[in-house]
């Protein structure tokens, strides 16, 4: 009987990291619109052509995306 409660915790630890990596390991992407000339940070990969990721405007975190859209050419230009 411990042997079975021993693994079931131990299972659950492993089910609780998981879930946690998975919602921690989101991106965020620079993209432009071709239409406004915009930049704006979203946190969901672009699919289809009304918009484009700039540059290697993939980050980790939304401060990196701002302080890494402030770097990038099109996106600072007017």
């Amino acid at each position: 009987m411990k042997k079975y409660l021993i693994s079931a915790a131990v299972l659950a630890a492993f089910s609780v990291s998981a879930v946690a990596q998975t919602t921690v390991a989101s991106e965020y992407y620079v993209v432009r619109d071709p239409a406004t000339k915009k930049c704006t940070i979203v946190d969901s990969k672009p699919t289809g052509t009304t918009t484009t990721i700039v540059d290697n405007g993939t980050f980790k975190t939304r401060t990196e995306a701002e302080t890494g859209m402030k770097t990038i050419k099109v996106c600072t230009q007017n």
